[in-house]
């Protein structure tokens, strides 16, 4: 017999408790559980006056809202705000009853303006649930896995603007240009000049330069990111460092022009000091300077294979054979090439002797050049780079290497595909800090939440709820 009684229970009043709507193994009933939430008080008692003006809405619960967004991706504020008024879940999360007035959508940004712009706080917030999840010895930061993402700006890519920019000095400059100078003194040569910034329209890798870069008129602080061919949009580098469990232990945000390879002493000084023995990367941070920063902290870098961008028909770099002793390089043909000069990249230079090259056999798979001298270049810091090499070719390393895409591939994809990481709808560089901060605060709360559950530490289905008496 069919039933038809949808309409009959609409209007009937009952009487309920809103802790009886939650079901027990509901995710935010977990996270709730995972920590004590009371810790947001002391981090913005100071931006509240204690004794004149009208109450405030309550902290923690200002705090939370923004955290049901990215938790579960929803698109806006204005949205979030829609969803707490009808879902049960949510308010018994917020601590409010099913007739109390859900705050206006408008109330997190006026907050965020007038009080806690400027400041660290949502930073401060990733790091308390990060030192919980430290104190329950989840996290492992002995191996660090280390990439960056693209989140695309709220710009539009046909508003913008050609400028000038100064580029800021990379982070290995002064110590770069004094071990040039040593390593020219030592072949008797003099020191490098000082460039002049007047006449610089371009930074090679050796100083602080000029260039012209596109500038959005209505997100100035994003970076026009272009990746091949089609992929062409104004967005923010999320730089972020993990462990081999999937926990976000450090960020850093950057306009999405700038490299990989000079954001990364920024997140490097955060993560420095918890432990690392071992940091993987992918290619765009195998470069002689981080490498030697590396090294020299004691630090094992591990980075793939990178194969060589020569013309095909040529011999590869690998075939001149480098003499350390003599401090020169063999060709192919047993030719020696002798040091020149060492440039302002820090680069040695050498070159083959003109006369006998262009007698060579070998000269259409050596060089172009019309004087027919070829030149091999080698950095500086080219032993460090040796021994990442030789780190590669460590027992062990090659499957650690392959677990990238269990732990920081996985860790982007969770964010972009569940937390509304593609995008964001907040304009300036403070607001996506604030937006990575809480998105990356999402995931390790989430993470230890359902640890915490699955160690039978916090509540699971089977408490008080089922069977109506308390949990012992």
């Amino acid at each position: 017999m069919m039933t038809q009684n949808t309409d009959k229970k609409r209007e009937q009043i009952q009487m309920f408790c809103m802790d009886d709507l939650v079901p027990q193994d509901h995710l935010l009933r977990l996270i709730d559980r995972a920590i004590d939430w009371s810790f947001i008080y002391d981090l913005v008692e100071e931006k509240y006056c204690s004794d004149n003006g009208r109450p405030s809405i309550d902290p923690v619960v200002l705090i939370k809202i923004p955290f049901i967004q990215y938790l579960y991706g929803i698109k806006s504020m204005r949205q979030t705000i829609k969803d707490i008024e009808v879902n049960v879940a949510y308010r018994w999360f917020l601590g409010l009853e099913m007739y109390d007035p859900v705050p206006h959508f408008s109330t997190f940004g006026k907050n965020y303006t007038r009080r806690f712009k400027d400041t660290d706080l949502f930073e401060q917030i990733f790091s308390k649930i990060l030192e919980d999840c430290y104190k329950w010895k989840f996290v492992d930061p002995t191996e660090i896995f280390v990439d960056s993402t693209h989140v695309k700006a709220r710009a539009n890519n046909k508003k913008m603007r050609k400028r000038i920019a100064q580029e800021e000095a990379l982070f290995y400059e002064e110590l770069l240009k004094k071990e040039i100078n040593e390593d020219r003194n030592a072949h008797g040569k003099k020191d490098l000049k000082e460039k002049d910034s007047d006449d610089d329209d371009s930074n090679t890798g050796g100083g602080s330069g000029t260039k012209e870069i596109k500038t959005s008129t209505t997100d100035p602080d994003s970076g026009w990111f272009h990746k091949g061919e089609h992929k062409q949009v104004f967005a923010y580098s999320v730089e972020t460092a993990c462990d081999k469990n999937g926990w976000v232990v450090a960020y850093t945000v950057s306009p999405g022009n700038e490299h990989d390879s000079r954001t990364f002493k920024g997140l490097f000084d955060k993560i420095e000091d918890i432990g690392t023995k071992t940091i993987i990367a992918d290619a765009g941070y195998k470069t002689p300077a981080i490498a030697k920063l590396l090294i020299d902290k004691e630090i094992k870098p591990l980075f793939p294979y990178k194969s060589p961008m020569t013309k095909e028909g040529f011999f590869k770099k690998y075939e001149y054979v480098y003499d350390e002793y003599y401090d020169c390089y063999i060709c192919p043909n047993n030719q020696i090439l002798r040091y020149s000069t060492t440039n302002r990249d820090g680069y040695k230079e050498y070159k083959s002797c003109k006369h006998i090259c262009e007698k060579c056999p070998y000269l259409s798979q050596c060089t172009e050049s019309k004087e027919h001298i070829k030149v091999v270049t080698r950095h500086i810091w080219e032993e460090y780079m040796e021994e990442c090499e030789d780190i590669r070719h460590t027992l062990g390393m090659k499957e650690l290497y392959k677990q990238r895409k269990e732990t920081i591939e996985r860790l982007f994809g969770t964010a972009k595909e569940h937390h509304g990481f593609r995008y964001t709808q907040m304009y300036g560089k403070a607001r996506m800090e604030m937006k990575v901060g809480l998105t990356y605060a999402c995931l390790n709360l989430k993470k230890l939440a359902k640890m915490l559950q699955r160690k039978g530490i916090i509540g699971t289905p089977f408490n008080s709820f089922s069977f109506g008496f308390a949990a012992t």
